[in-house]
């Protein structure tokens, strides 16, 4: 058995930033999202999928993908929305998935919740619906502490030659 190709593979960051937008998406739709890592039989190419199990008493519609996510040996990425980490074999909506190609144009294809090609990058961030670097943010209380500009782009204060003459008095009009 020859090793798998690992152009054709998720990298550590890219599987980190896939488990980070399953845990997105369970936040942001309320509902646990998983996301299954697998590797294609005949191109060895790595693929994610992203499914919302179904309830207990819930049952796929006909228009709904239905497909089972987990089970022994597989790679969920992410906090499991929450489920409990197990062997156990998930019913789910087929929500989306990415795979990578050998294309050089694109590395990554999106496919719908169809399973129909929908978009294609080579960037990963690009087809995921939220930004998941570890990109620092800015301080809010630094900009809070910045002089904000008036329209002429001074920070409105006056050019007072006299020291102290500012001496911390509030701006606008005078109450008497």
């Amino acid at each position: 058995m020859t090793a798998p190709d690992p152009s054709l593979s998720f990298t550590d960051e890219e599987l980190i930033m896939l488990g980070r937008t399953a845990d997105g998406l369970s936040a942001y739709m309320g509902v646990s999202v998983l996301a299954e890592v697998g590797c294609d039989d005949d191109t060895q190419a790595q693929w994610v999928i992203f499914a919302v199990p179904l309830g207990v008493d819930e049952e796929a519609d006909e228009k709904t993908v239905h497909v089972q996510i987990g089970g022994p040996g597989t790679q969920l990425l992410g906090g499991r929305g929450g489920l409990d980490p197990s062997d156990d074999v998930y019913d789910c909506r087929y929500l989306w998935a990415i795979q990578i190609t050998d294309d050089p144009e694109a590395r990554y294809i999106r496919l719908d919740d169809q399973g129909e090609e929908f978009d294609y990058s080579n960037h990963l961030g690009e087809l995921l619906p939220f930004e998941t670097s570890d990109e620092e943010l800015p301080d809010p209380d630094l900009e809070l502490l910045e002089p904000l500009e008036d329209d002429d782009g001074e920070n409105g204060q006056e050019d007072d030659d006299e020291p102290g003459a500012d001496l911390g008095r509030p701006r606008g009009p005078s109450i008497h």
